[in-house]
């Protein structure tokens, strides 16, 4: 308690806030054009373009390769792997899009449109680029600068004239696009007199609450909102004393395309806004402009970036006066993640937000059974018949499945048409789900618990018709078996007190067998020295768990072998563990020869001492071990002795 009253003093609110101003005064820094010319002489990078700085931004924050090596190879940008779960591939083509944009290709000059379902993840890639890009500019590799009191923040290299372009180019490297705004060319010939390389630069920092480098526009009643939001005004504290609305004077450049320029400009639905809204973006996306009454074009470098659901898009692709805008879109899926251990992360992360686990304890597997009934409604149906919902659930989580390699759920993919675009959000299960966590007396919730608060808010949720509530009814129910099985595994785990050391004489066992099998090699009794065959009943007791047939035996007896030799050449002990499905046979061939045992203990209602002994050292193992409470442990037992007992 004392050390905790030190921390607190010790931590000193008006120095800590000091830091902070000297912080940011640090970052402060003010010019004339031949000093920042200087400086973007050493470094053309400070004078790129919006997409160039998006695309270093996120590539500064590294990569990471997923399944290298392989066709299906994916990278996962470290730039949004802290909040965004399961949907690398969309994300892969965002970067990509930044990518070619960033080499000043064609694609620099289209929308960027995130298409999907609610709860997808839409706004957070846009709110992601847009508070990545605050902090970006406020490091030294994202420094921008700009003219000074420019209301839209405009590179000073636009103050060097047309006609020495490209010889600045030619020596320095130094690419310039663009010309001063009205406001600027005002300020040159009539603050500096026409002398460039004295007007004054200042580095700017991007946030969207002071209106620097990134834009929004939401759209509302088409009658009361003004185009003006997005071009700017009159300034009619000056238009008396200018006398003319042409001049620069007597205008407010502040409109959200104006203040975007140089960063991001995000239209919220875009699809929403009416089209005098719209007509903006032809000018601005293609041409690179703003056209604002009384003033030529003004030059605007931006990424303008929107979102949309599929209704809406199709609605607006089916619009024969839209064309000139659907021409101009670059259009990105983002549809619901389909992996059961993302879906697993994304609950995870939201529910950390939240103050109700500090008194609430989430028992194991239960974000995971919600994850997998979530992921299952979303997921089309196969189209083979030796492929259920559940099988295709594994296969795309990574999980091994019997009889099916990588290029089956390639295949999978490829003959699906719009997965991931229905099913149940992440938000629907989070609502649920805090719903359970904030019920008066609950100190613990587990899968059963989750399912049921999910099922019974289908009544509530407006968007889900008859067909589809029968739909989900079943998959609740799918999701219920798989969890039966994964809370069996538990207990019959928890059983087993020297489980390590049983499973790996288990594997010596086996992998001695299949050695002296698949070398057609006969064995040595290590007391008798006695020769024998391999045995083939140990073997095929190990195989059966998990449903290796008597035809496919010898395959499965050779990948065993391959595996083991490719430890080897590295140097590896191979462990029971080092393969996935030998793993899986040897841990249920312990559990099947233990079922009894459990059996009998979990569904005693009134267990003797040995039976009460044993239940509260597999009650205190879960909880050591396995992550559970009390409250939830005894419940697992129960359950499990009640699934045992059928």
């Amino acid at each position: 308690m004392h050390e905790e009253q030190d921390g607190k003093h010790r931590f000193n609110i008006s120095e800590r806030l000091e830091d902070l101003r000297r912080e940011r005064e640090s970052l402060n820094w003010e010019g004339s054009f031949r000093d920042y010319f200087e400086l973007v002489s050493q470094n053309p990078r400070l004078a790129q373009l919006s997409h160039a700085r998006v695309n270093d931004m996120i590539h500064a924050a590294g990569i990471e390769k997923l399944n290298e090596g392989t066709r299906d190879e994916v990278a996962r940008y470290k730039f949004f792997a802290q909040e965004l779960y399961g949907i690398e591939e969309p994300l892969a083509r965002i970067v990509e899009y930044f990518k070619s944009a960033a080499q000043r290709l064609e694609v620099r000059k289209r929308i960027l449109l995130l298409m999907g379902p609610v709860g997808g993840g839409k706004s957070t890639i846009v709110t992601m680029l847009k508070r990545g890009l605050e902090d970006y500019t406020r490091s030294e590799g994202g420094a921008v600068y700009s003219i000074k009191d420019c209301p839209m923040h405009e590179e000073p290299l636009h103050l060097i004239p047309h006609e020495l372009r490209a010889e600045i180019e030619k020596h320095y490297g130094i690419y310039i696009e663009g010309d001063l705004c009205p406001q600027c060319r005002y300020a040159l010939e009539h603050t500096y007199h026409g002398r460039h390389e004295d007007v004054r630069v200042q580095r700017v920092l991007f946030s969207e609450k002071e209106r620097v480098g990134i834009g929004t526009f939401s759209p509302s009643d088409p009658k009361s909102q003004d185009i003006t939001e997005l071009t700017g005004s009159i300034d009619l504290s000056t238009i008396g004393e200018v006398g003319v609305e042409s001049d620069p004077r007597a205008y407010r450049f502040d409109g959200e395309l104006n203040i975007a320029n140089r960063g991001v400009m995000e239209f919220i639905e875009m699809l929403k806004c009416d089209e005098k809204f719209l007509y903006s973006l032809l000018t601005l996306s293609q041409e690179q402009n703003i056209k604002t009454g009384r003033f030529a074009m003004i030059y605007a470098d931006e990424v303008i970036l929107s979102h949309s659901n599929e209704n809406e898009y199709v609605s607006f692709a089916g619009n024969r006066k839209s064309e000139a805008l659907q021409d101009r879109i670059i259009l990105v899926r983002v549809p619901y993640n389909l992996r059961v251990s993302q879906e697993e992360r994304i609950y995870g992360k939201l529910l950390n937000q939240s103050e109700a686990l500090r008194n609430v304890h989430i028992a194991p597997n239960t974000l995971r059974v919600a994850a997998m009934f979530a992921v299952m409604t979303r997921l089309e149906e196969p189209k083979r018949a030796n492929v259920d919902l559940v099988k295709k659930m594994k296969l795309y989580d990574g999980e091994d499945v019997e009889g099916y390699k990588s290029k089956d759920v390639r295949e999978l993919r490829e003959e699906t048409v719009r997965e991931g675009m229905d099913g149940i959000s992440p938000r629907y299960i989070i609502n649920r789900l805090s719903g359970a966590l904030v019920r008066d007396g609950v100190t613990c919730i587990n899968p059963i618990d989750a399912l049921r608060a999910i099922k019974d808010g289908f009544e509530q949720h407006t968007g889900i018709n008859p067909e589809q509530r029968e739909r989900y009814l079943n998959l609740i129910s799918s999701a219920r078996k798989e969890y039966d099985e994964l809370a069996k595994i538990e207990v019959q785990r928890a059983f087993v007190y020297s489980f390590e050391e049983m499973a790996r004489t288990i594997c010596n066992n086996y992998l001695d067998n299949v050695e002296a099998y698949c070398n057609k090699e006969r064995m040595k009794d290590p007391i008798t020295e006695e020769e024998m065959e391999p045995d083939e009943g140990l073997m095929r007791s190990i195989e059966e768990q998990i449903g290796v047939s008597d035809n496919a035996k010898n395959t499965f007896r050779q990948e065993i072998l391959i595996r083991i030799s490719s430890f080897s050449r590295k140097g590896k002990q191979f462990e029971y563990t080092s393969h996935e499905r030998l793993k899986e046979a040897i841990e249920k061939k312990i559990f099947a020869d233990l079922k009894d045992v459990v059996k009998i203990t979990t569904s005693s209602r009134t267990p003797d001492p040995d039976q009460l002994r044993r239940i509260n050292e597999v009650v205190d193992r879960l909880v050591k071990d396995g992550g559970y409470c009390p409250v939830c442990a005894n419940e697992l037992l129960t359950y499990v002795g009640t699934l045992l007992s059928r």
